[in-house]
């Protein structure tokens, strides 16, 4: 299968799980492509400032992929910043978050898979 940039669905959410800004959300893959072993492929960015609020995950574990910029990330409570070829990774019970403390937009990859496969 191939899909082309312009048919990749793009959503943005303002103040996302309580954080500033804006995030953009280009989705590369569905839950059905993924055969039910997760629910978020995309390439994320936030402009200068916006951010992620921190949140929790429940029967699923989530990674961020940085590419490109300058991250603050929040894991289970310690801050480290991030450059592009690092990762932050979530385990189900854990709490995250992520900030753009760079000049320039922040892009990373954002991949949420369940702990336990769906059946879709």
């Amino acid at each position: 299968m191939i899909r082309k940039n312009r048919d990749l669905k793009v959503d943005v959410h303002h103040e996302f799980r309580g954080g500033h800004g804006s995030v953009r959300m280009e989705h590369f893959m569905d839950m059905a492509m993924a055969n039910g072993a997760g629910r978020l492929f995309s390439k994320s960015s936030l402009e200068a400032g916006s951010s992620v609020g921190i949140h929790k995950h429940e029967g699923d574990c989530e990674v961020y992929y940085i590419l490109s910029g300058k991250a603050l990330v929040h894991d289970n409570g310690t801050e480290s910043e991030l450059g592009p070829g690092d990762i932050n990774f979530c385990q189900d019970g854990g709490t995250h978050g992520i900030k753009n403390i760079g000049d320039a937009e922040l892009s990373y990859i954002s991949v949420i898979l369940f702990t336990e496969q769906k059946k879709i």
